[in-house]
């Protein structure tokens, strides 16, 4: 069992950055490859960024790529999602996610991941 807690959302000009931060419980959180997802008024649920265990291999939507940095501190039981460079269309409610099983490996589908964080709002105005 995972239990997820994100934090760090705030209110921001286009052009500016943040760092969000999802607490994990558990002792074998370094076993888990974890992601970041977001959800946009009236828009479904979208993939932004995973990281592999050991934080070696990390992934992004091409939407974010560049932007946005995703990173982790096993020894803090904690996954970062730096964003800089923000657009008004990174306006959504960011989420952490795991999977089912810290043996998976999922990639970029939301039905991959099982266990979620009540999520964060980022609201970036123009």
């Amino acid at each position: 069992q995972v239990q997820l807690v994100e934090s760090g959302g705030g209110l921001v000009q286009a052009g500016g950055s943040l760092r969000l931060s999802c607490a994990a419980s558990g002792r074998t959180f370094s076993r888990y490859v974890m992601g970041w997802f977001r959800q946009a008024p009236g828009k479904e649920r979208e993939f932004v960024a995973r990281i592999t265990r050991s934080g070696g291999n990390t992934y992004y939507a091409d939407s974010v790529k560049g932007r946005f940095t995703i990173s982790r501190d096993n020894a803090k039981n904690t996954v970062y999602l730096q964003m800089n460079s923000l657009k008004p269309d990174d306006t959504a409610v960011y989420y952490c996610a795991a999977p089912p099983s810290s043996l998976a490996s999922p990639g970029s589908r939301e039905y991959e991941y099982d266990y979620w964080g009540q999520g964060t709002q980022v609201t970036v105005s123009s």
